[in-house]
């Protein structure tokens, strides 16, 4: 499934460099990659990319919708377009957030090693990449595909909540990464001479879950101020997250999706 009319959103990668960036040259640009499945998009992630656009002085962050998510089991995350609608109305007042379905059009399984690749082209150095990613996902790291790749495309953003403890951070990076990352305390970063920086971001992290809302709405009670109200009232009149007569009609689960 995929969506056919561009979004007012869309991030458009071939033209970014000129439609997108103001004031600002293309040597300049510091775009934020946000990932995930947003099944669905909640306030915990808006409030996150607001504070990493303001803290490292982002250009624009483009929000990804894993298609195809290795990691996750595929027969409990609604189709794409939901996922994308839901995220368009969410963004749609932010100026500095926008929307690419670049994992969508590609085929197979959505490894962040292939996006990259493919953002890398469209953002050439000087340009750089910044990578959200919560704490425990970069714990696990080393499951990802090319995982040592990663370091040399792009920056990370790793997530926490204030008074976080970044040895065992500081120990993988150095133990399966390389050993020259040195930590500098001012700028509360992980450099190296060769590879990317990774930032250690204190951000609030709201204890929002997109579990949580999806076992909310199963059971009929409120996501009211869980997530933005043109989110909840497309929820609610899709049924996406109930398994009923209506919900089965527009629910488009991944893998009947991917069958028809």
């Amino acid at each position: 499934m995929t969506v056919e009319k561009k979004s007012r959103k869309q991030c458009n990668l071939l033209d970014a460099r000129k439609k997108d960036i103001g004031e600002k040259t293309p040597g300049s640009l510091k775009i934020g990659i946000f990932g995930g499945t947003f099944n669905p998009v909640h306030f915990g992630h808006l409030r996150t990319a607001e504070e990493v656009y303001e803290r490292l002085g982002l250009s624009k962050i483009i929000f990804i919708p894993a298609s195809r998510p290795p990691h996750k089991n595929s027969s409990k995350i609604v189709s794409f377009v939901h996922r994308w609608k839901m995220l368009e109305l969410a963004i749609g007042d932010n100026p500095h957030f926008c929307l690419s379905d670049i994992e969508n059009k590609r085929p197979g399984k959505s490894y962040s090693v292939d996006t990259l690749l493919q953002l890398k082209k469209i953002y050439p150095k000087p340009s750089s990449l910044y990578f959200l990613l919560g704490i425990d996902a970069f714990q696990e790291i080393t499951s990802w595909k090319e995982y040592k790749k990663l370091f040399e495309l792009t920056s990370f953003v790793i997530l926490a909540r204030p008074g976080y403890n970044i040895s065992k951070t500081y120990g993988l990076l150095r133990s399966e990464i390389s050993d020259a990352y040195e930590y500098i305390e001012e700028d509360k970063l992980f450099a190296h001479p060769t590879l990317e920086n990774v930032y250690f971001c204190e951000v609030t992290l709201l204890d929002i879950s997109s579990t949580r809302i999806r076992e909310l709405v199963s059971g009929r009670l409120s996501i009211k101020y869980l997530v933005p109200d043109p989110v909840r009232d497309y929820i609610e009149k899709t049924h996406i997250y109930i398994n009923d007569e209506e919900g089965l009609k527009y629910c488009g689960y991944q893998d009947k999706a991917r069958s028809q």
